[in-house]
């Protein structure tokens, strides 16, 4: 940071290193010619002045409070509806029965660690409380997408993933019996773990497989799932 030319700018919030890189192409084999272009790109290097920030050389015992707390304030998480091909976010919340809803949980993970996105549960009730009657569960028992195990639904989790921050699953239409009211509120529990995590009971995303009448996890080993058939969970 104090070498090279480098230059130090100090903002409220930040300390600014300037450097540039600089390239000069060079004749190779045909001294003649060259087959690349000069370049200069800028470097900056930013670190937050309210905050802590150590070396390599320094080991700290304390916890770093302020560094901790914004790692953790980067995690956004987000549940859409999407359209038929996952391709955009679905304009209409509206169904009819028979369609599929899309449901794909995201979660905007900052400078963390490669995570892995897990949807703990999911409930479907008649007001935002989601503790309220009457209430279904659509995923529940850590990931379990128990909603799949009727006999008259094709729920499940899409298989791949995109991409590890992402999990996908669809739902099929459904009212409440006994009541005419056509708005649902769908409130799930979203989660991460480490992606170099192997996927466990605790962690996991199972579907129920009519054909096999088994459960699948989307990642992981099937004993994983196991637990989703006897509702046994830890």
């Amino acid at each position: 940071l104090h070498e090279c030319g480098s230059t130090l700018q100090m903002t409220p919030d930040s300390l600014i290193y300037k450097t540039s890189l600089s390239y000069k192409p060079t004749p190779s084999g045909n001294l003649v010619i060259v087959r690349t272009n000069a370049a200069e790109v800028p470097i900056e290097c930013h670190y937050p002045r309210k905050s802590n920030v150590s070396s390599n050389a320094v080991r700290p015992t304390w916890a770093p409070f302020h560094s901790t707390l914004s790692a953790e304030e980067r995690l956004m998480f987000s549940l859409r509806l999407m359209n038929d091909d996952w391709s955009t976010e679905r304009l209409s919340n509206g169904f009819q029965l028979g369609e599929s809803l899309h449901l794909q949980a995201d979660v905007v993970s900052g400078d963390h660690v490669p995570l892995r996105l897990f949807v703990d549960d999911c409930v479907a009730t008649l007001s935002p409380d989601r503790s309220s009657s009457p209430r279904y569960a659509l995923i529940d028992l850590n990931g379990c997408l128990v909603d799949g195990r009727s006999d008259d639904t094709t729920s499940v989790f899409i298989s791949p993933r995109p991409r590890q921050e992402t999990l996908q699953f669809m739902v099929d239409a459904f009212k409440f019996a006994g009541d005419d009211r056509n708005l649902i509120y769908i409130t799930c529990h979203l989660k991460v773990a480490p992606a170099d995590q192997a996927p466990n009971p605790l962690n996991k995303a199972c579907s129920f497989n009519k054909a096999s009448s088994l459960w699948a996890p989307v990642e992981g080993t099937g004993d994983i799932c196991s637990c989703c058939e006897t509702g046994n969970c830890p």
